[in-house]
């Protein structure tokens, strides 16, 4: 059974068991925990929000309002969701796109002083639909399809790649490099890998203090960049060529690469006056000047382009008390030509919808969740539960990892 047919199953089951939340729904939602948006320290962390709520969503009749409840009708378009889960225990997917895994991160110290940030993922098993923990894994891109995944062993950076079958769990085979890797991104056909190779560890981090006396793990300052370059791998055969990418101090901490849209450059993003920038190279390594249709595109923005091309999903544009909008414009020109629902756009369900994360609405400051929200609309479809801090001040909330949806 593939996820697809998964997606499709789990539909029936939860629409032939849907009950409608009972009174009261609004007022079971949990308290409102303060908003983290600093960028120097590692902050967050995972934690359950309590939601009472069914746990199938879907596209309601466009009203030009916001829509906070969960659906109880199904559109027929593949929307999965679960408010009631944060972090997800089961399947959430929209359209074209799946979550296939998400992690959490907590700084490890290595002594007083320096410590690494290490992820924990969950990964989706395509027979089960649920998402079960797999710690043996400091680094995981999952391919087009949500079958298989690449793989990093615990020690950063890694000699060998690993090919995991996501239904068995085992690793079918290992690709050995010579230049040791940390990061990994699929080809849009998901036939070969992109892996960024690093001289040490790239998500490394030091003791600092905030402005205000707070102590917390931040990048280092004293060290300079050790990414070095990438290789592009055939993931059948394993073979695949280095290309070495000079490092300038506009590299700091993990930089990992990623294919274009057609997948004939690679690009990463950079440091410099403005968030999101974005660099592209060629399959040797060369700078290149960006493909006309992602020159405007922000690598800080995972949505992209849409299915069709024909739209760029940007990043945050406006917000009021319980409201962002993101700018979609024009790939060809720049322009903007609509604002959407949403604080970052992470997917694209399809030509219209995107998955997003978005403020809940009520009391205290921001209190993330996925939803699907849609272009020309002003109503959101919640797909998870609120990601809330537990008060640890050096974890990681959980992250989503959302790739296609194949058949």
């Amino acid at each position: 059974m593939n996820v697809d047919e998964l997606v499709r199953d789990a539909l029936r089951e939860q629409a032939a068991e849907l009950t409608a939340p009972g009174p009261g729904f609004a007022d079971r939602v949990l308290a409102v925990r303060r908003r983290r948006r600093a960028r120097g320290l590692v902050v967050g962390a995972a934690a359950l929000a309590a939601v009472v709520a069914v746990a199938v969503g879907a596209v309601l009749p466009d009203t030009g309002k916001e829509d906070v409840r969960p659906a109880s009708v199904l559109d027929g378009s593949g929307v999965l969701a679960h408010p009631d889960q944060s972090p997800p225990r089961e399947l959430i997917a929209a359209g074209r796109s799946v979550l296939a895994a998400y992690y959490t991160a907590e700084p490890v110290a290595r002594s007083a002083d320096e410590a690494v940030l290490s992820r924990t993922y969950r990964l989706l098993d395509p027979e089960s639909g649920m998402y079960e923990e797999d710690d043996r894994w400091s680094f995981v891109a999952v391919a087009p399809g949500a079958r298989t995944a690449a793989v990093l062993e615990r020690t950063l950076p890694a000699r060998r790649i690993g090919v995991l079958d996501l239904a068995t769990g085992r690793v079918d085979r290992w690709i050995g490099v010579d230049r040791a890797v940390g990061g990994l991104a699929w080809s849009p056909d998901g036939d070969r890998l992109v892996a960024t190779t690093y001289g040490g560890h790239p998500d490394l981090l030091e003791r600092m203090k905030s402005a205000t006396g707070a102590s917390g793990w931040g990048p280092p300052s004293r060290t300079g960049p050790t990414r070095s370059g990438f290789y592009v791998l055939d993931v059948a055969d394993g073979r695949g060529d280095w290309s070495p990418v000079t490092a300038g101090q506009d590299i700091g901490g993990r930089q990992d690469f990623a294919f274009s849209r057609d997948g004939r450059l690679v690009y990463a993003q950079f440091i410099g006056g403005k968030d999101g920038l974005q660099r592209f190279h060629d399959l040797d390594g060369k700078t290149v000047p960006a493909p006309a249709n992602e020159h405007y595109l922000r690598s800080d923005v995972p949505a992209r382009l849409s299915p069709d091309g024909k739209l760029a999903a940007l990043g945050l544009t406006a917000e009021a008390k319980d409201t962002s909008w993101s700018e979609i414009r024009d790939p060809s020109t720049g322009k903007e030509v609509a604002r959407v629902r949403g604080a970052q756009l992470l997917a694209w369900a399809d030509d219209r919808r995107l998955i997003a994360w978005e403020r809940a609405p009520g009391p205290g400051e921001y209190r993330p969740r996925l939803v699907l929200v849609t272009i020309g609309s002003e109503k959101v479809v919640p797909l998870s539960g609120v990601r809330e801090p537990d008060g640890v001040f050096e974890t990681m909330e959980w992250e989503p990892v959302f790739v296609e949806r194949r058949g």
